[in-house]
């Protein structure tokens, strides 16, 4: 629709760039096609103000305004100047250009809004599905119990680790400190060796006044360095204390999670051999219900087939044409309830009996597929109520589940 408006108003266009002055003002329909009477008339007054002479009208009237009662307008038009064409066709190609940009603008706005709802509506379904997905996965049976009781296992045995690891982190600064004081007392004790005479070395004797004191060269000089060597010493003491029980704990772990594992994987094993043995089990049932559903359709239509051909014709074209209606035949089909043939009486009775055996037959095909159905259910139930074997479970995971 718009490419055809578009069409339209540029063949308009071509047609008014090809008009004279006159006929332009005098197509008043056109204008109203085209909505641009207001720039065209400006135009043409602009030039009419400077070519009056040409048209033959009274002054001070424009075109496009009604002419008084009494004037005459001559046919004698001559041809407007080429610049005046030009001018027109570049103010209507102005105009249309306009409104191209325009529709454009808008087109490019219709587009964006579009985009940003088909991403609203990928988005929000994307959420339901999440949300259907995690409500569809609410029920549980005994491998997800399995699954539940192996993470709280590794749990806890993640929080001991954890621990031990926030034990150790504590004790690097303690031992960071320990060593920074001994390197400091050793700086100071290098020191006073340093200062203190070596009288043996240079020979010297020692007189009975003064006495020369033998210093243990392993031991503190101050009771600043007895406290730091004493601190130290806890400190390596903690130190091998927390390797041991990290060393352990890393044992009892790397146990407990080789117990575990096989644990699980032993029960996963068991519920996928349990579900693939259900599943088969299901099928085969589903086949034998599916077999017995047909058998009995096909005994429904056979009775179904056998009690229409007791009841008789129902209209003269089911009647052979050598067939006559005063034959037994005809006549136990009650075309004439008049006779006494006990035959009919016969076929009343056989044709009640089929009726009753057929709804029987129907009420036995209904119970059927309920038992098969509940059957299923109950399968699925016993399924999901299977619990491992709790003898071949540590005590440990008793305890977690």
């Amino acid at each position: 629709m718009r490419s055809r408006i578009e069409a339209a108003e540029m063949s308009f266009l071509r047609r008014v760039a090809g008009l004279s002055i006159r006929d332009r003002v005098r197509s008043a329909d056109i204008r109203e096609r085209l909505r641009v009477e207001p720039l065209l008339l400006r135009v043409e007054g602009s030039q009419l103000k400077r070519f009056g002479h040409l048209v033959r009208m009274p002054p001070g009237h424009l075109p496009g305004e009604k002419f008084p009662s009494g004037f005459q307008r001559t046919s004698v038009v001559l041809f407007p100047p080429t610049s005046l064409c030009e001018q027109c066709a570049r103010a209507s190609v102005a105009v249309a250009s306009e409104y191209m940009q325009r529709v454009r603008e808008v087109e490019g706005q219709l587009r964006s809004r579009l985009t940003n709802e088909v991403v609203h509506c990928g988005m929000s379904g994307r959420g339901s599905v999440l949300t259907d997905r995690s409500a569809l996965l609410q029920d549980r049976d005994g491998a997800d119990d399995l699954l539940l009781c192996e993470k709280r296992q590794l749990i806890q045995l993640k929080q001991y680790l954890e621990g031990a690891l926030r034990n150790t982190l504590d004790q690097l600064p303690t031992l960071g400190q320990s060593s920074k004081q001994l390197l400091d007392c050793a700086s100071e004790r290098a020191q006073v060796l340093e200062l203190l005479p070596h009288s043996s070395s240079a020979g010297g004797h020692c007189s009975t006044a003064q006495t020369c004191t033998k210093t243990n060269p392993v031991g503190p000089f101050t009771p600043e360095c007895k406290q730091v060597l004493e601190s130290s010493c806890s400190a390596v003491n903690q130190s091998r204390q927390l390797r041991i029980n990290i060393r352990q704990m890393l044992t009892s772990a790397i146990s407990r999670q080789s117990t575990v594992h096989p644990t699980v994987d032993d029960g996963l094993v068991k519920k996928i051999a349990g579900t693939i043995s259900l599943q088969q089990n299901l099928t085969l049932m589903s086949a034998a219900t599916r077999q017995a559903m047909f058998r009995k359709q096909r005994d429904i239509n056979c009775i179904r087939h056998s009690h229409g051909r007791l009841q008789g014709p129902e209209h003269s074209r089911d009647v052979l044409s050598r067939e006559k209606l005063n034959r037994p035949l005809v006549q136990a089909y009650q075309r004439h309830p008049g006779t006494q043939l006990p035959e009919a009486a016969h076929l009343i009775r056989g044709s009640a009996v089929l009726k009753r055996r057929h709804t029987s037959s129907q009420g036995e095909l209904a119970r059927l597929q309920r038992a098969c159905l509940q059957q299923a259910d109950a399968d699925v139930i016993r399924m999901r109520r299977l619990q491992v074997d709790r003898r071949a479970m540590p005590s440990f995971l008793q305890q977690g589940a």
